[in-house]
């Protein structure tokens, strides 16, 4: 199913609980902005929680108040307007909402922080990759809740204010069922739970019409039960919360109001005192209908505590603010029964749950390169790592931004993170099971430092419970909830109690905290057990891994311990830095990126580059990447890989320039890329890929350069093609013949070909990278065979050219009397290229030669040659005329100089002679034009290129019927095939999987369509063609000119299928008609359709002949 439009932002703020954190997040989320996740007219603010203890609510009211500011000042208002919400679709996500609610606001600030990323819930990387991304990039839970946001819950919303938390696991289906129609109030987001789950949680309790009526936190099982679904399921309090913009407008009003105003950074600059407000037990509950006012007003959200009593008198005053503003707002929920919600713990167990695949037959890795796969257990995962040599990870762990080289054993249960590979020798020797490893960047008093932190999964973070006073107590009840510490001894650490590894290691209790410390403060969130500094030596994991298994060294160990400098969890938390953090993961990730290109590229594989290279370009890392495509193209020695390396730098290239700069496709002859192109002309390899680059960075200080130098590099990717195209050569031979007499012609006459299946398979490097396969019919057009050429020997040692129609007199004349005037054979568009192409294939001339023309001419020959060519075809008619063409010149010249070569000969012949033309070009037009009737031509994974050739056999009267209902159409339209070849081209290269997918199909459509010709069935034939034009439009976006769609569509009733002869973008069209010899009828059709322009419809029919060779008389025209 079709994944429905995003939403348009208008603002997204991401809230952050520390100041430091504010410039750092802002730039995250504008470089997700660059990779096209968020929309590019979407206004991003990281913004901070104006005070710690203004709780969700009040972080909710703060950000609400900063975007209102922000559209107001753009919309030129010079005061806060709630107009501005009227037209804005705001999404808020929150990094510190605390569904949970452990009681949390009475630890610190640090001891609410994820234990498992320095940067939080929100940047938690996960385990899943998006193959559609445009840009390559490590999936975080971030990334997970914006396109849920986007692309589930959001579209159809009308506009309004999202706030969603971003401390949550969220799965949502790609159509929630979610009904907008007549929404007013505030909506809530419900994702199922079990009622066990729901024992620890918020849910909600609702009427049969959705409106809610109560919201419970840990409530009672009397109370879930009641809240149940029919499938025994409970709506849980989900982080997802929906405001319209009138009641959104309602809780903007607040901001102005005594004690609320202290919720925003405007109160708080004015000196107001912090009040603390929950954003599901204070602003939405007073929604709820059950609610009594005189229940609300003196209630407090279990967030708060009992530890706060001081302030109940100033929450009073909050709730009655709330009430005044709100409670005539409807409060809905909306239920998703097969969606998923995950409150992410402090519990390593469950944290590593959620990152691992139990059950699963392999490891999971992501954006990871691993040498030793089949090390890794089952279940596990591994996130933007480099494994290097033997690295055993056991089932159930997680290794994430991980640099390491073994051997290295990591069993089941662990979670290793940040580790470089100058850590890794600390692990060698070691067998880790249960345990946390990280490693943290640090700012130490303005100084960078890296500091290791090392937990047991099974020790709990938690020091204080939070428990009902009565089994009856609701959360809006006043003290409601009673805070009891857990039991002296119960906590642990390196999952041992604490009287154990005070046994194991020699530490002692006043190493870990301060005398005066309370007991029950005594925990693992205060203990000081990781060093930051040490007085002699940089710190490393050994630091913290002695504790495992303390060595019989004289207590060395435990000295250095104790002689770093240390800190505790909570005192660690303040000092991460997470802009060191988030560059150190960008760059490892950008390392692996590059071994991955490397290794795609080396083994030849079917993967799209194009999002890492926009990764690297849109992240500033394109000159790594570059390097390393430039060490792949001069290393390997093989062109076909070295093509492609080229082909990604000009994809590099072009991504740079950033959309400016003019068209990718166009010139690539600039005098300052001779010297590397000569180089790739000679087969130097590795000097010319690394002049190449010499002269690239001369050409990167603006997009018009950029493009120019892309443009150069695929021109040198080309040249490669051409060496590997010319290995078709190895396939033409000749055999001596008579020679004709001076003045005799020698004609060649040739039908057009019509591609029924498989275009585009045929054309390098697809032939021999892929492997292609294309149908063809020799046709003649009105009964004539419209391309043909013809040869003679001439007394004179020169070259008569005769290029155009087959009247001589009305033909455009070149003489060649010198080497010199043959050398703009490679130039296409230069008078006559073709046929001077022609003689140097078919050696007759030497243009490197140190003999002159006339000398080559009256050794071999005792003369020189006189060559016509014509084709009654127009320019651009898609019939492969230019092919054909080829191989009759190549054939009257052979014949002419005394040879005789086969038609598979010279369908190999004219692949050489289009390279040294340097049009490029398949075989599927020679093979269809050469040789006679219904055939498929088939080349091979492989060089050299051979293509072989397989008559299809067809029922009795079949080819008189199939002429019976064959037309072509003149479209009137000319095709610009070379464009269409270089884009087709760069998606190649590029490994794009729609173009890689529909090149698979082209050549097993052709077999597919071989066997409707042996059935003789027009109906699957049009099929087939029907099929095979959307093949082609597929293959190459912007084939089907406006016209044409128009033509076609009229035509479309009338026929059984229908195709733009090869490549499209104009030239004939082929119809299979339902009824035999439509022609006049189809004419009366097309003549009532306005618009088509200057067509013409043509009779066609089946040659059975191919190319026909014959020698005439002496006298001047043939």
């Amino acid at each position: 199913m079709e994944q429905p439009k995003g939403v348009d932002w208008t603002v997204i703020i991401l809230t952050c609980q520390y100041k430091d954190s504010v410039e750092v997040f802002q730039r995250e989320l504008e470089i997700r902005q660059k990779r096209e996740q968020i929309p590019t007219r979407t206004m991003l603010l990281a913004v901070e929680d104006p005070e710690v203890h203004v709780g969700s609510g009040g972080a909710t009211l703060n950000a609400l108040l900063v975007a209102a500011e922000h559209l107001s000042a753009r919309a030129g208002f010079t005061v806060v307007t709630s107009d501005v919400l009227h037209s804005a679709w705001i999404l808020i996500l929150h990094m510190a909402l605390c569904l949970k609610l452990f009681c949390l606001s009475l630890l610190p600030p640090q001891g609410r922080d994820f234990p498992f990323d320095d940067c939080g819930r929100a940047f938690t990387c996960l385990p899943v990759e998006n193959p559609q991304a445009p840009v390559e990039a490590v999936v975080c839970n971030l990334d997970c809740l914006l396109d849920i946001m986007s692309h589930r819950l959001g579209p159809g919303s009308p506009p309004g204010v999202w706030v969603c938390s971003t401390d949550m696991l969220l799965s949502v289906p790609p159509n929630p069922g979610i009904s907008w129609d007549g929404f007013r109030g505030a909506r809530a987001i419900a994702l199922p739970g079990s009622t066990a789950y729901a024992r620890n949680h918020g849910v909600y309790l609702t009427d049969s019409q959705g409106f809610v009526l109560d919201i419970y936190y840990q409530g009672t099982e009397a109370e879930i039960r009641r809240c149940g679904r029919p499938d025994g399921r409970v709506p849980l309090v989900s982080g997802l919360v929906f405001f319209s913009v009138e009641t959104a407008e309602h809780l903007l009003a607040t901001h102005v109001s005594p004690p609320l105003d202290a919720c925003t950074y405007m109160g708080l600059d004015s000196g107001a005192r912090p009040v603390q407000l929950s954003l599901f037990f204070d602003i939405l509950l007073c929604m709820a209908r059950n609610v009594r006012r005189e229940d609300f007003l003196v209630g407090r959200p279990p967030e708060m505590g009992q530890g706060d009593v001081d302030i109940a008198g100033y929450l009073y005053g909050a709730r009655a603010e709330l009430w005044r503003e709100l409670r005539d707002q409807p409060l809905t929920v909306a239920y998703v029964p097969d969606g998923s919600y995950n409150y992410m713990t402090n519990s390593a167990s469950e944290f590593l749950h959620s990152l691992t695949f139990p059950g699963a037959p392999g490891a999971q890795v992501v954006h990871s390169q691993v040498e030793e796969r089949q090390l890794l257990g089952a279940g596990s995962s591994v996130v933007s790592c480099l494994l290097e040599g033997p690295v055993q990870l056991g089932p159930g762990s997680v290794l994430q931004h991980c640099h390491l080289r073994g051997p290295i054993h990591i069993g089941t249960g662990c979670f290793v993170s940040g580790l470089d590979v100058a850590q890794s020798e600390a692990l060698h020797g070691l067998e880790l099971h249960d345990l946390v490893l990280q490693g943290h960047h640090v700012q130490l008093h303005g100084a960078r430092s890296r500091a290791f932190t090392l937990v047991g999964r099974l020790d709990s973070w938690e020091i204080l419970a939070l428990l009902p006073l009565t089994p009856s107590c609701g959360p809006c009840s006043p003290d409601c909830f009673l805070l009891f510490p857990q039991r002296e001894g119960t906590g642990t650490y390196l999952n041992m109690s604490w009287s154990q590894f005070f046994q194991k290691t020699g530490i002692r209790d006043w190493d870990l905290w301060d005398p005066d410390m309370p007991p029950i403060e005594r925990c693992l969130l205060s203990a000081r057990l990781f060093p930051v500094l040490h007085p002699s030596r940089a710190l490393g994991p050994q630091d913290m891994l002695w504790m495992l298994d303390p060595q019989e060294d004289g207590g060395k160990a435990l000295r250095a311990w104790r002689a770093s400098w240390r800190l505790s969890w909570e005192q660690l938390q303040p000092r991460l830095d997470r802009a060191a953090t988030l560059a150190s993961r960008r760059h490892l990730f950008f390392r692996q990126a590059l071994h991955k290109a490397r290794h795609v590229l080396e083994a030849r594989q079917d993967l799209s580059l194009r999002p890492l290279i926009r990764a690297a370009v849109y992240e500033g890392c394109p000159g790594p990447l570059m390097a390393t495509l430039d060490q792949v193209a001069a290393g390997g020695g093989d062109p076909g890989v070295a093509a492609r390396a080229l082909a990604c730098v000009a994809d590099v290239l072009g991504c740079m320039a950033e959309g400016q700069g003019g068209l990718r496709s166009g010139p690539a002859a600039n005098p300052e890329w001779v010297r590397p192109f000569s180089y790739l002309e000679c087969g130097d390899l590795a000097r010319g890929v690394e002049a190449l680059a010499e002269e690239r960075d001369k050409w990167l200080s603006r997009p018009a350069l950029l493009v120019r130098a892309a443009r150069h590099y695929e021109g040198a990717g080309q040249i490669l093609i051409r060496q590997a195209v010319m290995s078709a050569q190895h396939f033409v031979s000749s055999v001596p013949v008579e020679l004709p007499a001076p003045g005799q012609w020698v004609v060649a006459e040739c039908p057009a070909r019509v591609d029924f299946s498989g275009g585009w398979s045929d054309t390098p490097p697809l032939a021999y990278e892929l492997g292609g396969a294309v149908l063809g019919l020799a046709v003649r057009l009105n009964g004539r065979r419209p391309i043909g050429a013809r040869a003679r020997r001439i007394p004179e040692p020169e070259l008569w050219l005769a290029v155009g129609p087959r009247q001589d007199k009305m033909a455009t004349k070149i003489v060649c009397g010198s080497l010199d005037d043959l050398q703009d054979y490679c130039q296409p568009h230069a008078p006559g290229a073709l046929l001077k192409a022609a003689f140097i294939c078919a050696g007759i001339v030497s243009v490197h030669s140190k003999l002159s023309l006339s000398e080559q001419l009256l050794c071999a020959f005792g003369g020189g040659f006189e060559l016509h060519t014509w084709s009654e075809l127009p320019h651009g008619s898609g019939l492969g005329t230019s092919s054909i063409l080829a191989g009759a010149a190549l054939a009257a010249l052979q014949r002419a100089a005394g040879r005789a070569v086969g038609t598979e000969a010279l369908i190999h012949a004219v692949l050489h002679l289009e390279q040294l033309l340097t049009t490029g070009g398949g075989w599927q037009d020679q093979v269809g034009g050469l040789m006679p009737g219904i055939k498929v031509g088939r080349s091979r994974a492989q060089l050299p290129l051979k293509v072989e050739v397989e008559e299809i056999t067809v029922p009795a009267g079949f080819v008189q019927k199939l002429n019976d209902h064959l037309l072509l159409v003149y479209t009137g339209k000319t095709r610009l095939a070379r464009n269409l070849l270089q884009d087709v081209l760069r998606s190649w290269y590029a490994r794009l999987p729609a173009v890689v997918q529909n090149a698979h199909n082209l050549v097993r459509h052709t077999e597919e369509c071989a066997e409707a010709f042996r059935q003789g069935s027009l109906p699957l034939l049009g099929q087939c063609l029907t099929s095979y034009w959307e093949q082609k439009k597929l293959m190459a976006p912007g084939c089907e000119p406006l016209a044409v769609r128009r033509m076609m569509a009229v035509l479309a009733p009338h026929v059984h299928g229908q195709s733009l002869a090869g490549a499209g973008g104009g030239g004939f069209l082929y119809l299979l008609t339902k009824e035999p010899r439509q022609k006049e009828a189809l004419e009366a059709v097309l003549a009532k359709t306005e618009g088509l322009g200057n067509y013409s419809i043509h009779l066609v029919e089946v040659d059975t002949q191919g190319l026909s060779l014959q020698l005439l008389g002496t006298e001047t025209s043939a």
